[in-house]
């Protein structure tokens, strides 16, 4: 389970990740706390959210994922309890082995607090009383990792230096058709950023974490060691040969 902020995130931070995964046979979940209702200057937060919610649906299925949105609104995700339950909910029917999320520390809340909502139902989702439904049989606190964020640095502008990088090179190509279906947020960037190289920024950051380890592309993450939670790398173990340790 991909658990991020809006529609997109999960393709530019995870996508080479995670299409790795579903082709070796891994059933994976693209997960947005938003519908990405902000993501426009010209449509109302409905029309845009409309749009957003399919462009989530195509780039997870290119990726080999289903799609979920918990229907939060873009600038207002918020660590509450109403969110959480949502989260919980949902986290319980998936019954994940794995999560990926945000950093903790990244460029705007939504990402943030995304990222402290996946860590507290990945440790909570399994507790009989923290939401009602039934749980799966094994559920039990899931491998958890933080992706990079975006340009790789923290809000005080140090770079972050991952625990683990998954060489992507074999599926930069999935990962590129599953950010270009995201059509309306390259419109967008242009307007609100400036910017007009959204897919391209996407593959030179890939590039650069790649150079670090020796390989064409890859994809960084933090791996979340403290107690109760699982400390060996299971990204390293299902991707073999694809991946690269880092020193921290």
């Amino acid at each position: 389970m991909c658990l991020m902020a809006h529609p997109d995130d999960c393709e530019i931070l995870a996508g080479g990740t995670l299409a790795l995964l579903s082709k070796k046979g891994w059933k994976t979940h693209v997960v947005t706390m938003t519908p990405g209702d902000c993501g426009s200057v010209d449509l109302g937060p409905q029309e845009i959210a409309t749009i957003r919610r399919k462009e989530g649906a195509a780039g997870a299925k290119i990726l080999g994922a289903q799609y979920h949105c918990l229907e939060s609104r873009d600038l207002y995700v918020t660590y509450d309890e109403s969110t959480l339950r949502r989260a919980l909910s949902l986290t319980r029917q998936i019954a994940p082995t794995l999560v990926i999320t945000h950093s903790l520390v990244d460029y705007m809340i939504d990402h943030e607090q995304a990222a402290m909502i996946a860590r507290a139902v990945t440790f909570g989702y399994a507790i009989p009383n923290a939401c009602p439904g039934p749980i799966a049989r094994g559920s039990r606190i899931p491998y958890l990792y933080y992706a990079d964020p975006i340009e790789g640095m923290d809000v005080y502008g140090d770079p972050v230096v991952p625990t683990t990088y998954v060489d992507i090179t074999r599926s930069m190509a999935t990962k590129r058709r599953a950010l270009k279906a995201h059509a309306s947020q390259r419109r967008w960037l242009m307007k609100h950023h400036g910017m007009d190289q959204y897919v391209q920024s996407m593959q030179e950051w890939s590039a650069m974490r790649g150079e670090t380890v020796g390989v064409k592309y890859a994809e960084g993450f933090r791996q979340h060691r403290g107690h109760p939670y699982p400390c060996d790398c299971i990204l390293g173990k299902q991707l073999g040969k694809f991946i690269t340790l880092g020193d921290k």
